[in-house]
């Protein structure tokens, strides 16, 4: 089991800038994949930034060159910075950890930090 914890969520104005945590309970050794995921009210889950062991990453592009993930291994932690903020990037950012557990790939979930972007 792995227990995800983020934090930085909060209310940010349009055209600002939020960097968002994920720390981990331990290492997850081996090939694995972190992501951020979003849920707005009435929309479904989305990803919106993934990295994987190797710190290769890839986003949508809603995202694109808005937003940046790293992972910092030594600290088990995932790091999303998001720039320029948008209202339609308000939602709930949930972090993920992917992994294989005795041959099956599972998931693991953070319970979510609000983001809302206004003036």
């Amino acid at each position: 089991q792995v227990h995800l914890v983020e934090s930085g969520g909060g209310l940010v104005q349009p055209g600002g800038s939020l960097r968002l945590s994920c720390a981990a309970s331990r290492t997850i050794f081996g090939d694995n994949v972190m992501g951020w995921y979003r849920q707005a009210p009435g929309k479904e889950r989305e990803v919106v930034a993934q990295i994987t062991s190797s710190s290769r990453t890839d986003y949508p592009d809603s995202v694109k060159g808005r937003f940046t993930i790293s992972r910092d291994n030594a600290k088990n932690t995932v790091y999303l910075q998001m720039n320029n903020l948008k209202a339609e990037d308000t939602a709930v950012y949930y972090c993920t950890a992917r992994t294989v557990v005795g041959g099956a790939t599972v998931k693991f979930w953070g319970q979510g930090t609000q983001v809302t972007v206004s003036s």
